[in-house]
Formats: structure tokens, C-alpha cells, sequence
């Protein structure tokens, strides 16, 4: 399951959004302790619905993200700053971060800062992440230091090599995950589970009478430099208009959409959004049992797609049987789709591409 963390100032609606994204309600913490909360969010995927309206299965199983919050009390933004996230286990394996950012006006929630700057928020919030970042690199190479007195290796040359490129980027202010590394140096550090190193959503959080022009959101926000990078991406949400449509049976809220120039609701938009934002894709299993959508990384070969159904299953794969979603839609059934050549048969390395349906062939 995809993970993803939310982050935000006070005011900015970052709780409302993840109690409308999951469905949760706001529950009391012991004191003193830093806790997440967590919740589920379906992945929306109109072609998932399509096929269970073909196959009519017992059970229909969307793909799902995972989202944390630290609550409305919580210190993302506060005086201990981003730091206090690295304590806490939902954020630390996090896949990636949601910073929602408040561009509406109410007079009545008054901003911490005084005045509504989402590009001022954009970048403190960054700040907060690099320093948070700065201390785990400082300490570990104060560490390292100590140990390369005792006994030089390669090993500990290179970590220290990379840290120290990896300070040096901190220093002048820019996150982890705009800094180029080889892969190999990529892995070495992911054990850290640095914040600036997560790929970031903004959710730029708008007023109402800001939705006709949702699609000029970034240049209203001001941040079209920040989300220039291919691991930064931002999408509009009106959250008051989001808790209206909530409230609302799915025909009206399909129509109160439509009365607004919306083809989809904000909070589709921000799970699809994190979904892509990681290079997440979904292939599916079709029957009639069940029909479900699994989340694998772009690129995954099909033995390793195998193994998010069941371990067992990649380790006796045999074949996979794949059908394009399209065409298995237009025929209606698998054996028809067989019939006109359109079933293939890959073997353990083929490259699964968004929309394949999938039956996999394992021994037993």
C-alpha cells in the first residue's frame, strides 16, 4: 500500500482534508505522546468499476493509499518544526508528503503568520524539512568521522562522500529530492528516510470563488518555480466545498460538480494525484470471486507483480496471461478475447503496463 504523510500549518485545513480523505473523525491522543493518525483512501479508477460491472464479482477491491496525519495539535509547522516528524513512524515511512497550504480568506480562522502567502508557507515548510534533514546528515557525519579514525573502508569513505554532497545541498537550501544521485547512491539513502528526499504534493487549499480558475492555481500561489521539479507537483482543492459534496448521495454530488465546471471532486484529484506522483500504476484480476486493482512501481516485470498477490504466486511463476483492459471491455469476456489473438502470454520478465489485466500461471 501507498503511504503518504500530511503536513501543514495551522488553519490551513490539512485535518479536515484527511478526515474527508479517510473518512476519519478526529480522536483524542494520550498526552505527551506523538501519534499519527492514520487512514485509508480508495484510488478512484473508472475502468475497476467498468469490469466489475461486467463480471458482477462477490467482491470488488480498489487500489488504496495510505494517508497520516499529526492532527490539528501536532507540531508540522509549529515551533518544534518538521524535526518532531522523524519521531514518528507513519512519517518516517512515508512514500511521500502532502503539504496542504491555505490560500483562502476567512477572517474568522486567522492565519499563525498574519497575512495568507502560500508561497511564503511553500517555502518555511521546505525550510523546516531541509533543517530537520541537516541535523540527521550533521550527526552522522560526526559519526562517521569517529569511526573513519578507528578504521578507513571503502564503505565508510563513500557514505561519507554522499552525505557530505548530500550537506552541501542542505546548506544552500535544496530539498534531497532535487539533488541528482546514481542509483546506487539513491539506496544507500533511503535508511535515513529523509523528509526532503520524499516526492511532495502540494494541495493548494482555494477559496470557492477561486474554483473557476483552479487550473491557475500554481501561478496564483506563486510557485511555479517549485513544482518545476519531477518530484513536485501541486493540485487545487476547495476543502469547503469538498465537506458539501460529502454530505451529499453520489447523483447529487455528480451533479453539483457538474454545476461547478468539475469533471471529478477535489479528493479524487489528490488521491490520484499521490498515486502518480509516486510512478504508481494498476494492473487487475478479474473473476468471479473477485476483481481487484493492485498498485505495483512503473516498470515492475511480471514475476514481481506476482508476488503483490502472493509470494507463493511469484515463486512458482510460470506465465502470465495478459489482456489489454480495452480490449477485454470491447469483447466482454476473456475467451473472446482469446478467440481474437488479443490474449498473450509473458513470460517472468515482461514489463506490466498500466490497464493490463493479469492472470497469473504458478505451480503449486
Amino acid at each position: 500500500m501507498l503511504r503518504a504523510g500530511l503536513i501543514g500549518f495551522p488553519a490551513s485545513g490539512k485535518t479536515a482534508l484527511f478526515q474527508l480523505l479517510t473518512s476519519a473523525r478526529e480522536a483524542p491522543r494520550p498526552a505527551g505522546r506523538q501519534e499519527a493518525h492514520v487512514g485509508v483512501s480508495r484510488v478512484p479508477d473508472e475502468r475497476l468499476d467498468r469490469l466489475t460491472a461486467l463480471f458482477n464479482p462477490k467482491k470488488h477491491v480498489p487500489a488504496t493509499v495510505e494517508f497520516a496525519d499529526m492532527g490539528a495539535g501536532a507540531a508540522t509547522g509549529g515551533k518544534a518544526g518538521a524535526a518532531a516528524l522523524l519521531d514518528v513512524a507513519a512519517f518516517r515511512n512515508a512514500d511521500a508528503l502532502l503539504h496542504v497550504v491555505r490560500m483562502f480568506r476567512d477572517p474568522s480562522i486567522p492565519h499563525a503568520a498574519g497575512s495568507i502567502d502560500p508561497a511564503r508557507d511553500v517555502r518555511t515548510m521546505e525550510d523546516e524539512l531541509i533543517l530537520a534533514d541537516l541535523g540527521v546528515v550533521e550527526r552522522r557525519l560526526e559519526r562517521l568521522e569517529r569511526d573513519l579514525k578507528k578504521g578507513a573502508t571503502a564503505d565508510l569513505k563513500n557514505e561519507q562522500e554522499i552525505l557530505q554532497r548530500c550537506r552541501s545541498a542542505l546548506e544552500h537550501g535544496t530539498p534531497l529530492r532535487d539533488l541528482e544521485l546514481p542509483a546506487e547512491n539513491a539506496r544507500r539513502l533511503r535508511g535515513f528516510q529523509f523528509l526532503s528526499a520524499k516526492p511532495l504534493l502540494i494541495v493548494l487549499n482555494l477559496d470557492e470563488a477561486e474554483l473557476p480558475e483552479a487550473n491557475r492555481a500554481v501561478e496564483l500561489a506563486g510557485i511555479q518555480e517549485v513544482v518545476k521539479g519531477p518530484h513536485t507537483r501541486a493540485v487545487p482543492i476547495c476543502a469547503k466545498i469538498e465537506l458539501e459534496i460529502a454530505q451529499l448521495d453520489p447523483a447529487d454530488a455528480a451533479a453539483f460538480l457538474a454545476d461547478l465546471g468539475l469533471s471529478e471532486s477535489g479528493l479524487d484529484r489528490v488521491i490520484r494525484a499521490s498515486y502518480d506522483l509516486l510512478g504508481y500504476i494498476s494492473f487487475f484480476t478479474v473473476g468471479e470471486d473477485e476483481n481487484r486493482a493492485w498498485s505495483i512501481p512503473r516498470g515492475t516485470s511480471a514475476q514481481a507483480a506476482a508476488g503483490e498477490i502472493h509470494t507463493d504466486i511469484q515463486r512458482g511463476f510460470i506465465r502470465a496471461e495478459v489482456v489489454r483492459y480495452e480490449h477485454l471491455l470491447a469483447r466482454g469476456t476473456i475467451a473472446a478475447c482469446r478467440d481474437h489473438g488479443e490474449l498473450r502470454l509473458e513470460g517472468k520478465d515482461y514489463v506490466v503496463v498500466d490497464g493490463d489485466v493479469i492472470n497469473i500461471r504458478h505451480a503449486t
